[in-house]
């Protein structure tokens, strides 16, 4: 996965293209006022799937068909927007798609998967539960395991960083939530493609921060839970091909507690009136934490997804 192109990402775009639209990255003036620098928001909420990870599911597909053509159906662990991306890319290509995700899981998020044309299984406590549960059915049912993190995956995201990029190329710092990582690497392999200079952020969760505690020790460290309103952050544990990438690549990577999460979802309401999932408002979160060292910046965030539970939304709203 070292050094994507600008052209690995182009060709990656047009067939993302084939199947959506680029989305919008808008200047929003009440969030600039509020926090004291110019906040570009990259709108992956407005996919097909609500959320940005639709892209490499596109991108993972058309090599799978290509390299394995003879592979009648794949099956993946996920709390949502993942299997959300692969049940879609894989219906379009014909392909059955088995989705695993822990119980207990947000229940809208399952209807879509379902809605999408993906077969949904609740199995284990976590993530990473639901993450073994699926290496174990792809073996018993002659399925290709799709891993969270993948090069094909990471061409699909980086699109949306190439868009970003290329509307706006002087940021001077994006910020980026990180679950299992293909965000993050995504727009660090834009960002180099394109030689930039912009520093890339990553956010993570108080109740999550594997990512942080591995980033600042400089190996893979682990946690005993993840248990965080944002779902799309709730990783125990680093996918090492990942961390090699960010832990290179990041400027820092930030810590944000569910109840500035929270607010951050409320901020987009009021401010943009935009619908944000929890990992969604993470980097919104991060940047009103770092706002005094942000001031009269130009600041990137990548509102990730919308795709939040109403219950769930309705209790943070109000």
């Amino acid at each position: 996965m070292h050094g994507l192109t600008r052209d690995d990402i182009e060709n990656a775009a047009r067939q993302v293209y084939q199947v959506m639209p680029a989305t919008a990255q808008y200047a929003w003036p009440l969030l600039a006022e509020r926090l004291g620098c110019t906040v570009w928001v990259k709108h992956e909420n407005h996919t097909p799937t609500g959320a940005f990870k639709v892209r490499g599911g596109i991108t993972f597909m058309h090599w799978l068909k290509r390299t394995l053509p003879d592979t009648q159906g794949v099956v993946t662990a996920t709390r949502g927007n993942h299997g959300q991306s692969i049940a879609l890319a894989a219906r379009a290509l014909g392909l059955r798609a088995l989705i695993v995700v822990p119980w207990g899981n947000s229940v809208e998020k399952n209807t879509a998967m379902r809605g999408f044309g993906g077969e949904v299984i609740e199995f284990g406590r976590d993530f990473d539960e639901a993450r073994e549960e699926a290496a174990r059915l792809a073996e018993t049912q002659g399925l290709y395991l799709v891993p969270p993190y993948h090069s094909e995956l990471i061409k699909g995201v980086a699109t949306y960083a190439l868009e970003l990029f290329t509307a706006v190329p002087d940021l001077d710092t994006v910020y980026v939530p990180i679950g299992c990582g293909s965000g993050v690497c995504g727009v660090i392999a834009a960002r180099d493609a394109l030689g930039l200079k912009t520093r890339v952020v990553g956010v993570v969760s108080t109740e999550a921060d594997a990512a942080k505690l591995s980033f600042e020790a400089g190996r893979i460290l682990q946690t005993a839970s993840a248990n965080t309103l944002a779902d799309g952050m709730a990783v125990r544990k680093p996918i090492p091909e990942a961390f090699a990438v960010y832990a290179a690549g990041a400027a820092r990577i930030v810590s944000v507690t569910d109840e500035q999460v929270s607010e951050a979802m409320r901020v987009y309401y009021s401010d943009t009136h935009n619908l944000a999932e929890g990992a969604g408002a993470a980097a919104l979160a991060a940047l009103m934490q770092e706002r005094e060292a942000m001031a009269g910046k130009r600041v990137g965030l990548i509102l990730t997804g919308g795709n939040v539970d109403r219950l769930v939304y309705a209790k943070v709203i109000a």
